[in-house]
């Protein structure tokens, strides 16, 4: 049997950070023409390895080595120049500008640059003066040039992408491709994808997947970063886990399943399908009418949007990202400004209010940007866990805060949540992501409430995390608190909702019964399909 090509090989890297460990001697291995997925919960040091090897952090000990010779790698430039390029989970794409500009952004090169630069250095010599001359200085780009290599590349990986088309323009599928060619273009025969079916709807996932394996087949080899276990499972050839900074173990997919990944992750047996009883609704809580909202350049992105909720239930809304949810549910929480419509909460008109106010009237949100409107990065955590209650009792006495109470509360909630945190008193921008999300789960869903507004609620979380707080909604649910759950995730929105509506292009297009639809169904609504009645 052929011994595989090893392209690139990670040996005890180590890595640490005041208070914490991120990677324990971490070895790890890529081959030639493979998908090797790496798994592990919030604060595991997959992100930190990664980091490593792209550049953004150095080790404190350990070796990098691509294609049998070692490598020190400074800073991104340094791991492209090895062949080696990043899909972020966040696109880092100029609307505006086209797929070619974006695409030779930062490696621009010049129109019949030799020619015109001997011509210049000529007209400076004549002149008597000599200056320092560059390609650059020629200021044509060749995008014609950029534009036909962009057909090539799309042509050979079967990406078909259109180098002149505005990537404000392109649906979210498409510009994940843009992306993945982007490193091409720079010759990368190693790539890292991060969390790439993030914002994708389950058709467009499957279109990844086959061009991830179109690209193995020539010879391209992938890394590839996601908390999805069925996709692990369905697209990778080997699987590695880490967890508290340590690889823990590599499978390959025949070997194992969804129930063993998970448990290797936390280091225990985790539940991964809600159970749930039947649903109870009760009084209507929100009632959302011809609800109409602008965005920040002034165009309409939600589009005369009416439903209800109703105490004890569960209501899902689905949709692919950019579709409006984000602009709908800062105006249900007092973050945007209507531009027509009315919004209740039993029967109390709460359009335009404040956010205070809005909470006051018991309602609890996990917003999607945690960093701008989930938390106070330079306050401490415990200080996070009561900024919507700092100024009642028992956390705030005549205008006094109780420093007391505001640490026992920290202490119970950090314990209860997991918040991998060294103390109550760190900042909470010292923390990944997921904590950062934990933080704001946990305020919310430890105080009375009527309505729980969750707007990607486990985004970042690992799969012990997303276990629990699943459990917290369906708890909250069967106490009467009417829930509203926004979400990327197809199989959250159908594991947790009692009904669904999809939202397309500012609208809701349909709303189901969520034992009466299939996921295909809400891929195909979610991406414009017109719907049909469900039975």
């Amino acid at each position: 049997m052929t011994k595989p090509v090893v392209v690139l090989e990670a040996k005890g890297i180590t890595k640490n950070f005041p208070g914490v460990l991120a990677n324990d001697r971490v070895d790890f291995d890529l081959r030639q023409g493979e998908i090797h997925a790496l798994l592990g919960e919030n604060g595991a040091g997959k992100t930190t390895l990664m980091n490593i090897l792209y550049g953004l952090y150095r080790p404190d000990a350990g070796q990098i080595r691509i294609n049998d010779g070692d490598v020190v790698i400074h800073s991104p430039k340094d791991s492209i120049r090895h062949g080696i390029g990043m899909v972020h989970q966040h696109f880092m794409l100029i609307p505006v500008f086209t797929v070619a500009e974006n695409i030779m952004l930062g490696s621009e090169f010049i129109q019949n640059a030799d020619g015109i630069l001997e011509q210049i250095r000529n007209n400076l010599r004549s002149a008597g003066n000599w200056w320092r001359a560059t390609k650059r200085s020629a200021g044509i780009l060749d995008r014609r040039g950029v534009a036909q290599k962009v057909r090539d590349l799309s042509h050979q990986y079967g990406l078909d992408v259109d180098p002149l088309a505005l990537v404000s323009q392109l649906p979210v599928g498409v510009q994940q491709r843009v992306e993945i060619v982007k490193t091409l273009y720079r010759d990368a025969h190693i790539l890292i994808l991060d969390e790439p079916t993030a914002v994708l709807t389950p058709q467009e996932a499957d279109e990844l997947f086959h061009i991830m394996r179109e690209l193995t087949k020539r010879g391209v080899s992938i890394i590839f970063i996601t908390h999805k276990l069925k996709e692990v499972l369905a697209v990778a050839d080997r699987i590695t886990v880490m967890r508290a900074g340590q690889v823990v173990g590599t499978a390959r997919p025949m070997e194992t399943s969804e129930a063993k990944l998970a448990a290797m992750m936390v280091g225990r047996e985790v539940i991964l399908k809600v159970t749930k009883g039947e649903a109870k609704p009760q009084d209507e809580i929100l009632k959302v009418d011809k609800l109409t909202v602008q965005d920040d350049r002034g165009l309409e992105v939600v589009h005369q949007v009416s439903f209800t909720t109703r105490a004890g239930e569960v209501l899902g809304i689905a949709g692919v990202q950019g579709n409006g949810q984000t602009q709908l549910v800062e105006a249900l929480t007092g973050l945007r400004s209507t531009r027509g419509g009315r919004i209740s909460i039993t029967g109390r008109d709460i359009t335009d209010r404040m956010p205070r106010t809005i909470t006051e009237t018991g309602v609890a949100h996990i917003p999607e940007d945690r960093q701008r409107h989930g938390l106070v990065l330079t306050y401490p955590v415990a200080d996070n866990l009561v900024l919507c209650t700092y100024y009642l009792k028992p956390f705030g006495v005549r205008g006094i805060l109780q420093p007391k109470v505001i640490d026992e509360n920290a202490q119970r909630l950090i314990k209860e949540f997991d918040v991998r945190t060294p103390s109550a008193y760190v900042p909470a921008s010292k923390l990944s992501g997921g904590n950062q999300q934990k933080i704001i789960v946990a305020r919310e869903l430890s105080r009375p409430v009527r309505l729980l507004i969750a707007n990607q609620p486990t985004r970042g979380l690992d799969v012990g995390s997303i276990e629990y707080i699943h459990k917290e909604i369906v708890a909250m649910r069967d106490r009467g608190v009417s829930v509203l759950l926004v979400s990327a995730e197809l199989d959250e929105i159908m594991a947790l909702s009692d009904r669904i509506a999809v939202m397309y292009r500012g609208q809701i297009v349909a709303t189901v019964d969520a034992k009466n639809v299939t996921r295909e169904q809400l891929g195909l609504w979610m991406a414009g399909a017109q719907p049909e009645p469900v039975g």
